[in-house]
């Protein structure tokens, strides 16, 4: 019964996923709409779903207040999207391109949408990766999150969509498949800029 309901849910925010993507594109005045929706779409994808549990954390003379203890660390995630849904205990924050940690208020109805560092990478910088957090809370209550990461087979080619390169938008990533970011990504540390051993020269 619980695995049936996981399937329907992954099944549900799968097509929610790639409507998104699809209206981003239309955004982006691509002719094809489902350049990147047909990553996710692909019988090979390399999405995956996954459950992550925050306990509450109780102040203790020797360690840092629960407000300045990570329950995990800053990273941005490397796939094309990520979906999250959440209870409504609070600790998941995101970061401004000043290095300004926002908290993230949400209902147990409301997703959370990521960009990650493909999605970046496709879009030629248009759209950024976000860095975020999750910080450890003061309540009685466990923090449970929700995430589907939308990513391409491991063999798919990703590099930026030619559309959007220009004169006056210079290519800024290198190609690459998502297997060979996957493993540089997962060899790295977790707060690492990551995507940036993947920038063009002329762009570092």
């Amino acid at each position: 019964m619980c695995r049936c309901a996981v399937e329907d849910y992954i099944q549900a925010v799968k097509e929610l996923t790639c409507e998104l993507l699809e209206i981003l594109a239309l955004g982006l005045s691509l002719p094809d709409t489902n350049v990147i929706s047909r990553l996710i779409q692909d019988v090979d994808s390399d999405s995956c779903f996954r459950v992550n549990h925050y306990p509450g954390v109780k102040p203790e003379s020797n360690q840092p207040k629960p407000d300045q203890r990570i329950g995990f660390g800053e990273h941005s995630d490397p796939q094309i999207f990520t979906i999250l849904r959440s209870n409504d205990v609070p600790g998941l924050q995101i970061s401004t391109v000043d290095g300004l940690w926002i908290p993230v208020t949400t209902e147990p109805t409301d997703f959370c949408v990521f960009v990650g560092d493909v999605l970046e990478v496709l879009t030629n910088g248009r759209f950024k990766s976000v860095r975020h957090r999750v910080m450890a809370n003061k309540s009685n209550r466990s923090r449970m999150s929700m995430m589907y990461f939308a990513a391409p087979s491991l063999n798919e080619w990703i590099s930026p969509i030619p559309q959007l390169i220009s004169p006056g938008n210079l290519r800024l990533y290198k190609s690459f498949t998502w297997n060979e970011y996957k493993k540089a990504a997962y060899s790295l540390r977790l707060g690492d800029q990551r995507i940036d051993h993947f920038k063009c020269q002329s762009t570092l």
